[in-house]
């Protein structure tokens, strides 16, 4: 099977059916929206046509400027059409995380080569809201002890299933080298889904807080990523 077969089984499938806290609720951008499923199985069949094993990146928890609205992980609309040349015009999104990783696959190689040997997602796959009065917002599901505890089963399925995907090296890349790193290092004593685990500054915080230091983080991707 193509890994962009395995991939689109595994988005048309993940689906949360657990109980949340109140105030939380979870974003299934792959089922709950047409347009979002068109990019993906265009993205996919493009990048992951061949069955070529992948090096697995894990991120948090899709938001809503990017893999919300386009279904790829650290991809807001403007990468998708600038970048990816996948034409979408329906609406616009700006995520400076998108920017950073972007900016990163071209230093590794450029879009195909990076995508040719890395498939990303995330340790809980869909999207997390939590209501904030008349809005709701990004929510990490490592937020609350009652939320990781509800999702803990399903995120260890999870984890397992995208390992399958990759059939690569047994190593993640985690995005997040603080509370992301430490809960899937914790899991891996467990669970032993990896000989090893990477960290990663996360693209956010790099762009908030690091600006100007942000070809230093690439470096250090560039570094991190080429070891195995």
């Amino acid at each position: 099977m193509k890994v962009s077969e395995k991939i689109l089984k595994f988005l048309a499938e993940v689906t949360f059916t657990g109980k949340l806290p109140k105030g939380i609720e979870v974003m299934t951008p792959y089922s709950d929206s047409k347009e979002v499923w068109d990019i993906c199985q265009t993205f996919y069949n493009k990048y992951y046509d061949d069955e070529n094993p992948r090096k697995l990146i894990l991120g948090i928890n899709p938001g809503r400027l990017g893999a919300g609205s386009t279904g790829i992980p650290f991809t807001d609309t403007k990468r998708l059409n600038e970048s990816c040349h996948i034409p979408f015009t329906k609406f616009t999104t700006h995520e400076p995380s998108a920017v950073y990783m972007y900016e990163m696959m071209e230093a590794y190689g450029g879009i195909p080569v990076f995508y040719s040997q890395f498939y990303i997602n995330s340790v809980f796959p869909l999207g997390l809201l939590k209501t904030d009065g008349p809005r709701a917002v990004n929510y990490n599901y490592y937020d609350s002890k009652v939320l990781l505890h509800a999702l803990e089963e399903f995120i260890i399925d999870n984890i397992k299933k995208q390992r399958a995907i990759c059939g690569g090296p047994q190593i993640c890349y985690c995005i997040g080298s603080g509370k992301n790193f430490k809960y899937v290092s914790q899991l891996n004593e467990r669970f032993h889904f990896f000989e090893d685990i990477i960290p990663l500054e996360h693209p956010r915080f790099i762009m908030q807080y690091k600006s100007k230091e942000k070809h230093q983080y690439i470096d250090d991707y560039l570094e991190k990523l080429s070891r195995y």
